[in-house]
């Protein structure tokens, strides 16, 4: 699989962290994180309702999750939301980083996604829950962990597991929301399954390796051009001749659909694109942060297996 490296992105991010790490702490911080946002009502100053858990996720997939697996007992704050930035080049503010000072529990994507975020709450006394981690996924490994069917179900479990340290008395509420959510994700896990039939071993290639844990669910083949993901891999500018390599393959029919990430869309993903579009090659358009259209994770990714059943039509 085509993993992409955060190397440099992580080394910048954690010393920019540090940096407003002193900031913050220097000179306080009230008010709300620019961009971030919050379910709940906040009381004054403490970012939560009277009694429930304040909760802060890296990115809103993540938080989704958290407010399914804490309902009215939770008020979760996700610093990441848009999907008309690039993420990987994702730079906090002091307001994001402080969100976590004042955090019972601190969702983070981990594997080195966002080493903002996990250098951020190991500063504090919020419980920490590594989503990567959780699934036993580590830096160097692919980072895009919430398209797979096997993180999802162990990050759940470990912030299920968090509430239920944090607030004792709603343990079996906990409990039963955690099973309700196994439920709607044991649908989705069916449903990969029956669109797996069709989509089995369908050759495609990616833009980016964003949904390979997706792909991987749905025993489809990568078939990205080596050339191609290997710079994608090492966040360098494919050479023209990967580029023409890509483009050859869909030609050719090597690929049978193309997977685009407009979340980090440029000219060479253009040129891209419009050779599947010159190929007939379908197109499963995709973010990295889930879309403000959808209720939460599970809902996102049931809409994007329906892409890939339509487009493995």
């Amino acid at each position: 699989m085509s993993i992409k490296s955060h190397a440099k992105r992580a080394l910048a991010g954690i010393t920019a962290t540090a940096a407003l790490l002193l900031t913050v702490a220097a000179c306080g911080f009230t008010g709300t994180a620019g961009g971030a946002t919050q379910s709940g009502t906040a009381a004054s100053g403490t970012g939560t309702t009277a009694g429930t858990i304040a909760v802060v996720a890296s990115i809103n997939q993540w938080g989704s999750v958290a407010e399914d697996l804490g309902g009215e007992h939770v008020a979760v704050t996700n610093i990441m939301t848009k999907t008309n930035v690039e993420a990987h080049d994702y730079e906090p503010t002091a307001k994001d980083v402080a969100r976590f000072g004042s955090a019972q529990i601190a969702i983070v994507n981990g594997a080195d996604y966002d080493p903002w975020a996990s250098k951020a709450a190991e500063s504090t006394k919020a419980t920490l829950v590594d989503a990567a981690e959780t699934a036993g996924i580590k830096e160097g490994d692919n980072p895009h962990v919430w398209f797979s069917a096997k993180a999802r179900s162990a990050a759940a479990d470990a912030i299920t597991a968090a509430y239920q340290q944090a607030d004792p008395t709603h343990k079996d509420v906990y409990a039963k929301l955690n099973q309700d959510w196994h439920a709607k994700e044991d649908r989705l896990e069916a449903k990969i399954k029956n669109v797996a039939a069709k989509t089995a071993n369908l050759p495609y290639a990616a833009t980016e390796s964003v949904a390979w844990y997706l792909a991987d669910d749905l025993k489809m083949t990568d078939a990205t051009p080596q050339g191609y993901a290997q710079a994608s891999a090492n966040e360098s500018e494919p050479t023209p001749a990967d580029i023409k390599d890509f483009q050859d393959a869909l030609k050719a029919g090597d690929a049978k659909l193309l997977v685009l990430n407009t979340q980090e869309s440029n000219s060479t993903t253009e040129q891209i694109t419009n050779a599947a579009k010159q190929a007939d090659v379908p197109i499963v358009e995709l973010t990295e942060q889930m879309p403000a259209k959808y209720g939460d994770l599970l809902d996102w990714m049931g809409a994007l297996v329906d892409q890939f059943a339509t487009a493995a039509k």
